[in-house]
């Protein structure tokens, strides 16, 4: 898997000096290595253009790795991005990294608990065409079924850290904490009956889902 994805990101990616500096910013505020990998990165953005996407929710913000690859995605300059984020410093350090990066206008932070707020959006009866789901894994299912409630026609749904380090697929590795919950989460997406999904092996893994209405 390592080597594999090594290949990947050496061969389909470039260095990139913006998401460089968003990687040094984590480190620099104590803040977990867990972003999506170079390649996760590109293809996110590949997806969001191919997708045409406008509006995107992102579940797990961090310090804006995956952001930046989301709205490097939009096909022009209404595309707006609503990411949810438990902790404030976390959105506030991801708002710098997309402001400098130039797409200061096109993403919106909300803090707290991701369940509380995607009630709120259910309530405020937004609407979405793209989704990633990047946070807790605990509560994946829970974030899928949210999707679900504000998917538009045809919306994408990305989750990450599907393939838990390789442990779903290979039992000669021990298992990590999170094991049992993602090989549950992708039974549920690949047998749910409204959506069409596929796992991609890159990175630790993204299903891809898309939402049949």
């Amino acid at each position: 898997m390592k080597k594999t994805n090594y290949y990947i990101n050496t061969v389909f990616t470039a260095k990139d000096p913006i998401l460089e500096n968003v990687v040094s910013s984590i480190e620099e505020n104590g803040m977990p290595s867990i972003s999506v990998s170079p390649s996760s990165g590109k293809l996110l953005t590949m997806l969001v253009s191919i997708s045409n996407a406008k509006n995107v929710l992102e579940i797990g913000a961090l310090g804006g790795y995956s952001g930046i690859c989301l709205v490097r995605g939009f096909n022009n300059k209404e595309g707006k991005l609503t990411s949810l984020e438990l902790e404030e410093s976390y959105a506030q350090l991801a708002y710098r990294n997309l402001e400098k990066a130039g797409f200061g206008e096109q993403v919106v932070y909300r803090t707290g608990a991701a369940l509380e707020s995607l009630e709120k959006l259910v309530e405020e009866n937004r609407k979405f065409d793209f989704f990633f789901i990047d946070a807790d894994k605990e509560n994946y299912e829970n974030y899928l079924n949210y999707c679900l409630k504000l998917a538009g026609p045809g919306a994408l749904i990305v989750a990450d850290n599907v393939l838990a380090a390789g442990t779903v697929v290979d039992e000669t590795i021990q298992a990590k904490r999170n094991t049992e919950i993602m090989k549950a989460f992708n039974k549920t997406v690949a047998n749910h009956p409204q959506l069409e999904s596929m796992l991609i092996p890159v990175g630790d893994g993204l299903t891809l889902s898309k939402v049949n209405n």
